[in-house]
């Protein structure tokens, strides 16, 4: 049995070099989805969102998913992660995402190849910053195109990733400019098709980071009921089966990161100290795949 520790850092998960000019990542990030609230509600308490985001750093936090397209009525993600966090440490590594945009109503279209270079700009203006370490293109209703490289080789970002894709999404992106992540919704109970490219990526040295690890099926709505088989897991160990979950995804090979996020600090911590939870092949084999 192997209890996660009573003070966790997200130092025990490992880390991940994502680029030579990029500082190594720990293996458990932090995902900003959640932190704004939801676009129909009040938002979240501001100060609660702060005292989240530095609590993470505190733990040893040093890789923070977000978007400009993360926002509530009254709270943003991105300008909740610079009020808490700027200046920023030289060792955390803030990765966002395009493709996708959203109106104040919520509304939400897809960004023509003459619009990727605004919502990179807006990452930048509520992120404080002059360039962005990653940003993730969304694959859905386009095609990769040249645009972001051109922002690539102009600095305002310094690497790309993609988002949403299949092997084939990857080979295009990567035949336009060099690509550093995937970002793919992946967790227990994942087919043996997402099973493949994880492997893939990690052979072509590239980071495979999961969104949706704990929530599965119901995505934004949060986790749900947990499998019987990772209840039993997690009884073993004394964990949590958001735990469990984590732990699974973080052994399927070391370039697999994860980015849960959450709103309770002690949920925070929870997550964190799932770096440190290793499970056993039966266990591995019992929740789906054995390690790699």
């Amino acid at each position: 049995m192997t209890t996660p520790p009573p003070h966790p850092s997200a130092l025990d998960s490992g880390t991940w070099q994502l680029a030579d000019d990029l500082p190594a990542v720990r293996r458990v990030g932090y995902g900003s989805m959640r932190l704004p609230g939801p676009l129909d509600g009040p938002g979240t308490d501001r100060e609660r969102a702060l005292r989240v985001l530095r609590r993470a750093v505190e733990l040893g936090v040093n890789h923070i998913d977000t978007a400009a397209f993360y926002f509530s009525t009254n709270r943003s993600a991105n300008e909740l992660i610079n009020a808490a966090l700027a200046p920023y440490a030289e060792d955390l590594v803030i990765v966002t995402k395009v493709g996708p945009g959203r109106d104040t109503w919520g509304g939400w279209h897809w960004a023509s190849p003459e619009q990727l270079r605004g919502q990179v700009e807006e990452n930048l203006r509520q992120l404080g910053r002059d360039h962005l370490d990653v940003v993730n293109f969304r694959v859905a209703r386009q095609r990769t195109n040249q645009s972001l490289a051109e922002l690539r080789e102009a600095g305002l970002v310094r690497h790309l990733g993609v988002s949403n894709v299949r092997p084939r999404h990857l080979a295009e992106a990567r035949s336009i400019a060099p690509v550093v992540c995937v970002q793919n919704p992946y967790g227990v109970g994942a087919g043996a098709e997402e099973q493949e490219f994880v492997q893939e990526c990690g052979e072509a040295g590239i980071a495979y980071v999961p969104f949706f690890s704990i929530a599965g099926a119901r995505r934004e709505a949060g986790a749900g009921e947990p499998a019987e088989a990772v209840r039993a897991v997690a009884e073993a160990h004394g964990a949590t089966p958001a735990q469990v979950q984590l732990a699974w995804t973080l052994q399927q090979g070391p370039h697999v990161l994860a980015i849960p996020g959450t709103t309770d600090p002690a949920h925070l911590e929870e997550n964190v100290a799932a770096g440190s939870l290793r499970l056993n092949e039966a266990e591995l084999e019992l929740l789906g795949t054995p390690a790699a």
